[in-house]
């Protein structure tokens, strides 16, 4: 049509193609105003699984850390399990939070969310669903807070090499990855990993802010346990006995149960010796809790039961199961925490309380964030007959100075938050920029 076309036409028809152009110039402008006015969206792959207090955690703690630093962003969960009275907790704490729970939900998250975000856990748990939501929509992803094992968390055989070889690749695709201990990080440049931005990033589960104080002080009230006078000990076995708990119907381990058999005195001698110590020179009482659902039986019989009867009149054994909520709130009424695991001690810094961790082979690379983030000195290998031994002093130590003891927590805390502050950073600046080349 010639350049003179809008002479030419008559005047009527003329008016409707001048309103129509402009009516679709004005609906383009709305659809670039509507999509910069719609909040981002973050679909977090989460939630592993619930006999576990820490694995819980990681949900919250992440939760609670993109609300803090991230308030506009819009958050999804894909969890793989909020049972158990799980999701309810979480609802309390985050009344807004979007769930999708079935194959529909998942389907419209994908198309409505920006970013696939991956949370913490001992390796990438959901590495096919990140491959799928790469295939899928072609939109970005992230890795947040996890260990890179050189065995397979759930097998006592290495992991095949070609197996690493594809984590490694698919890490590689990501926009950013934050291990949650500095060997993960080192392993990961050292097989060639390609991600443009690798850095050292707290456990999601240091975020955690739940609490329950009603259930928690019921039962501190109901055992003669007093704020700032007990510690709160945690025991564990090389592996959990996963077998006997019925909802997970796993098999018998024989290997693992006959490490398990080998090492239960070894590893839970120098915890009793340490609540000796905490209840004769500290003055101090000590509950005996678990971190997972395995680990009641374990505390009454490799360390209630074989204290001293003096001892033992000082110390309470929690005897059943309890959420995230109960036991941080317990943990912050707390003079500190110590034990064989890794998760409550990390929700105990993340809210300024005292604790000690003790690890052993069998854990990967995990509890090495503990010198990561300033914490060498309760840090102790039970691999490592000098730090057994050293154990009990420490935890004398960590009774008896309270004031410091708290200061050392908060100064680890502050580095952590820290840390979490420049990796949401990073995904607000991966979501302004997916914003403005679309």
């Amino acid at each position: 049509m010639p350049s003179s076309w809008r002479s030419a036409l008559p005047s009527a028809t003329r008016r409707r193609a001048i309103q129509a152009a402009g009516l679709t110039l004005l609906a383009a402008a709305a659809g670039r105003a509507a999509a910069a006015e719609r909040p981002k969206r973050i679909l977090l792959r989460s939630s592993w699984q619930t006999v576990n207090i820490g694995d819980i955690a990681h949900t919250p703690g992440l939760l609670a850390t993109l609300e803090r630093e991230l308030p506009e962003v819009e958050v999804t969960l894909w969890p793989s399990s909020v049972a158990g009275g799980v999701e309810a907790m979480l609802r309390r704490r985050f009344p807004g939070l979007r769930i999708a729970a079935d194959r529909a939900a998942i389907d419209a998250a994908f198309a409505d969310c920006d970013l696939l975000l991956h949370g913490s856990g001992p390796s990438l748990v959901a590495e096919k669903d990140l491959a799928r939501w790469r295939d899928t929509t072609g939109k970005p992803f992230g890795v947040y807070g996890i260990t890179l094992p050189r065995t397979a968390s759930t097998a006592t055989t290495p992991a095949s090499d070609e197996a690493l070889a594809r984590t490694i690749d698919l890490l590689g695709e990501a926009e950013f990855v934050y291990f949650r201990d500095t060997p993960s990080l080192a392993l990961a440049r050292t097989l060639g990993c390609r991600c443009p931005l690798m850095d050292f990033g707290p456990d999601g589960a240091f975020g955690t802010d739940l609490h329950d104080d009603a259930r928690a002080d019921a039962f501190l009230a109901a055992n003669g346990l007093e704020p700032d006078r007990f510690l709160c000990c945690i025991p564990r076995l090389r592996y959990t006995p996963y077998w006997s708990i019925p909802d997970k119907k796993r098999p018998f381990d024989p290997v693992k149960h006959a490490r398990n058999e080998a090492l239960r005195e070894h590893d839970h001698a120098p915890l009793r010796e340490a609540i000796t110590r905490v209840v004769r020179e500290a003055g101090l009482k000590v509950l005996v809790c678990p971190e997972d659902q395995t680990q009641m039986a374990v505390g009454r019989e490799r360390i209630v039961e074989r204290l001293p009867d003096d001892v033992r009149r000082g110390v309470v054994w929690r005897p059943d199961y309890w959420l995230t909520d109960e036991a941080l709130s317990t943990y912050r009424k707390s003079a500190g925490l110590f034990g064989n695991e890794m998760h409550s001690p990390i929700i105990c810094i993340g809210n300024g309380v005292p604790a000690i961790v003790c690890r052993f082979a069998e854990q990967t690379s995990k509890g090495l964030m503990w010198r990561d983030i300033g914490l060498g000195d309760w840090l102790f290998d039970l691999d490592d007959e000098n730090d057994v031994r050293r154990l009990p002093d420490a935890v004398l130590e960590m009774a008896k100075n309270p004031v410091a003891s708290r200061q050392l927590a908060a100064k680890a805390r502050s580095f952590v938050v820290e840390r979490q502050q420049a990796s949401m950073r990073t995904i607000a600046k991966l979501l302004a920029d997916e914003e403005n080349a679309s």
